[in-house]
C-alpha cells in the first residue's frame, strides 16, 4: 500500500508545437514501460472512495485523466490504452444543447481541434471509460456570474448523461481555476473533482481540488520514464518552484 497516487493528465496525443499536445509515440512508449513494471489504472471515481474511507492506497496504480475530448483520445491513446486494459476517464466540453442534442456529432471545435464524436465516446465507454464533465464552453468559471457558473457545470453534466444513459460523477475546472463559490457548485452535483494543483494525491486530499500530474512536463521518453521511479518525487518538486511562482504573477 502506498500514500500517494498520481492522477495523469493529458489533453491532446499528437505531434505539434503546444503545451497541451504530447507527442504519439512517447505516449505509446511511455505506457508500455509502465505497464512492464506492472502499473496498472483505477478509475477517478475509486480515488474519491479511497480518500473518503482514510485507506491507503494500493501499490503501482496510477490514474489517466484527458481533459477536453479531443479526437486524439479515441484515435491515438484508446487503441494503446485498450491493448493493456487501461481504463481513463475523459472531461468533455460538450457545447450547448442544440449542438449535443443528435447525439451523433462530434463536439464542438476547441481551438481549431478536431473533438471526439458521441460514437467515439460510447465505444470507448462499453470498454471501461469514465467520462465527466469539463463545462459547456470551457470558460473561465471564476469570471462568469454565479448564475451561468452553475448553467456551464449543470448543463453539461446533463447533455452527457442523457447523452450516455450514465451517471456523471465527475468534474475537471476548465483551466484548473475554481474559488469557493464554484467549487461549491461542484460538491452538490459531483462525487469528485480535478485542479490543476502539480503533485500526487494523498488521503489529506481534497476530493474536489485533486492534485494531477501534468504531462506537459513529461513530453520527452526520458522524462515520461521518470514516472514509476524514485526520481518522479524529486522531478514534481523541482518543476513546481516555477510553476507556483507563474502562478503568484498571473493572480497577484
Amino acid at each position: 500500500m502506498t500514500s500517494l497516487l498520481p492522477i495523469l493528465t493529458f489533453h491532446d496525443i499528437m505531434n505539434r508545437p503546444s503545451v497541451i499536445s504530447i507527442p504519439s509515440e512517447v505516449f505509446r512508449k511511455g505506457i508500455d514501460k509502465l505497464y512492464q513494471s506492472g502499473y496498472r489504472t483505477l478509475r477517478l471515481t475509486d480515488i474519491a472512495d479511497f480518500i473518503r474511507s482514510r485507506v491507503p492506497f494500493p501499490d503501482r496504480f496510477f490514474v489517466l485523466t484527458f481533459d477536453d475530448g479531443y479526437a486524439s483520445v479515441y484515435n491515438e491513446a484508446f487503441p494503446i490504452l485498450n491493448r493493456y486494459g487501461m481504463s481513463a476517464t475523459v472531461f468533455l466540453t460538450v457545447g450547448d444543447e442544440k449542438a449535443s442534442r443528435k447525439g451523433r456529432e462530434r463536439l464542438p471545435s476547441l481551438g481549431g481541434r478536431v473533438m471526439l464524436s458521441w460514437e467515439e465516446i460510447r465505444e470507448m465507454q462499453r470498454t471501461g471509460f469514465e467520462f465527466g464533465a469539463h463545462t459547456l464552453t470551457h470558460p473561465d468559471l471564476t469570471r462568469l456570474p454565479p448564475d451561468q457558473a452553475k448553467s456551464e457545470i449543470c448543463e453539461s453534466k446533463k447533455i452527457i448523461s442523457d447523452t450516455l444513459g450514465i451517471p456523471v460523477k465527475s468534474f475537471s475546472y476548465p483551466y484548473g481555476r475554481y474559488n469557493e463559490q464554484i467549487r461549491d457548485i461542484v460538491r452538490q452535483h459531483f462525487v469528485c473533482a480535478c485542479s490543476d494543483k502539480l503533485g500526487a494525491v494523498s488521503r489529506k486530499s481534497d476530493i474536489y481540488a485533486l492534485e494531477r500530474v501534468e504531462m506537459y512536463y513529461f513530453r520527452s521518453h526520458n522524462r515520461f520514464n521518470i514516472i514509476g521511479t524514485s526520481l518522479f518525487p524529486w522531478y514534481m518538486r523541482a518543476v513546481s518552484i516555477p510553476r507556483r511562482f507563474k502562478r503568484y504573477l498571473q493572480y497577484a
